[in-house]
């Protein structure tokens, strides 16, 4: 009976933990998907770990700017693309850009994010069904798309964060048993750490994806508008902070963790891998058909727990953009939210198959970084906006350091793409 209590107690603690840290769960479901496994995946595969720095320093750096965008939203009530076209000259031309340029990514992220879960399904389904061929994946596509659209119809944001809480676990818990299965050597980990370009015509395009979808600007601008959802004020600040270490923290330990199960089972091998599939296939004879099992659990979690905020984000810009109210089951987030989930018909239907194209969409999104990096520096820095909560020179050292960084991955983004065009 004690030792029941206990366990019951444990279990309220990590309860309440968790919900300390909601906006960080939600931005690591939205951030750790579909195409950010394929990515580390396609990296780890061909490279082993040496671009792990990538991976590393985008971390880093995502953690400094959640906090950046997270503070100024506490201290101003305001969120961050509202701000832009209002202390900015010409900043309704660059709200606008930001905006329509985060849809379309994140629209096209959607068609990739729900094809691979299904095509996953289909995948792992051969196993259990009579003819050894699979479900139907256009029927799977139809019963994901049905049934994370009536969760969205019948949801608000708090039933959201206890949905991205459960993927994220499952997540979490499925990429890491993997790389436990799979461990590369920690010297070869070592080497990644150590700054440096394979000699590949794709690696720059890899490089820019990596940090694209880990150091994204939609997770900035995102991240100002969960913790307004939140309710956080001024007296959060810390708070703030160790939810900005948490969701950054896990980002590093789950990308790093699918990157290390590519490199300890397929780099030795020399198999490349351009789908995440591809992936889950291979790695069954090497690995065992658990490892598959685990690994799968895992993708369809990360996918499924991105297509949620994806879903929000063209009316939550919207919103944003005109300050008016963020209410999840009126007209204008309905019609979209439905418009935006028919996108993941896609794939299945016309038999597209858009990973490197993701790819080259998080690549674009590392190329409109710093710009997003420079306005919040701007506003952060300004008395009349922050008072006294104006950043200080160790916030300000991180943030600059990131806009550097966020240069150095866009022009690295520029030449990979103009490789891949």
């Amino acid at each position: 009976m004690e030792e029941e209590k206990k366990r019951i107690n444990l279990f309220k603690k990590i309860a309440i933990m968790l919900s300390a840290v909601g906006p960080g769960l939600f931005l690591i479901g939205y951030n750790i998907g579909t195409g950010s496994i394929t990515t580390m995946a396609a990296s780890g595969s061909r490279y082993g770990m040496s671009l792990f720095w990538a991976l590393l320093f985008s971390c880093i750096f995502t953690f400094i700017m959640l906090v950046a965008y997270g503070k100024y939203t506490l201290v101003t009530g305001k969120t961050a693309l509202h701000s832009f076209r209002i202390y900015f000259r010409f900043g309704s031309l660059l709200s606008i850009f930001i905006m329509i340029a985060l849809i379309i990514g994140e629209l096209a992220a959607l068609m990739g994010v729900v094809g691979i879960v299904s095509d996953l399904i289909k995948e792992w389904s051969k196993f259990i069904t009579p003819s050894g061929e699979g479900f139907n994946q256009i029927v799977v596509t139809i019963v994901i798309i049905v049934g994370l659209y009536y969760i969205f119809w019948v949801g608000k944001y708090s039933f959201f964060e206890k949905v991205l809480i459960v993927f994220v676990i499952t997540m979490g818990i499925s990429f890491i048993t993997s790389m436990i299965l799979v461990i590369p050597e920690p010297s070869v980990v070592i080497k990644g750490l150590v700054p440096r370009l394979p000699d590949d015509p794709n690696a720059h395009l890899i490089a820019a994806g990596m940090a694209g979808t880990t150091l994204s600007a939609a997770v900035f601008i995102i991240r100002s508008i969960v913790v307004s959802e939140k309710g956080w004020g001024v007296d959060n600040l810390k708070l703030e902070v160790k939810d900005a270490f948490v969701c950054a923290t896990m980002m590093l330990i789950l990308s790093a963790a699918v990157m290390a199960c590519a490199a300890g089972t397929l780099y030795p091998r020399g198999i490349g891998v351009d789908r995440a599939v591809d992936m889950v296939t291979i790695l069954e004879p090497l690995a065992g058909r658990f490892a598959m099992s685990v690994f799968v659990a895992g993708i369809v979690s990360a996918g499924l727990s991105t297509v949620f905020p994806i879903i929000l984000i063209a009316p939550w810009l919207i919103c944003d953009y005109m300050n008016i109210p963020r209410n999840i089951r009126s007209p204008l987030f309905r019609i979209l939210g439905a418009i935006g989930i028919l996108f993941g018909l896609f794939v299945p239907i016309f038999g597209l198959r858009p990973v490197w194209v993701m790819i080259a969409s998080q690549a674009f999104q590392a190329t409109i970084m710093p710009m997003v990096t420079i306005t919040m520096i701007i506003l952060l820095n300004r008395k009349d906006i922050m008072g006294k909560h104006t950043i200080g020179f160790w916030m300000n050292l991180g943030c600059w350091l990131t806009f550097i960084f966020s240069l150095v991955m866009a022009y690295t983004g520029i030449v990979g793409l103009k490789g891949y065009f």
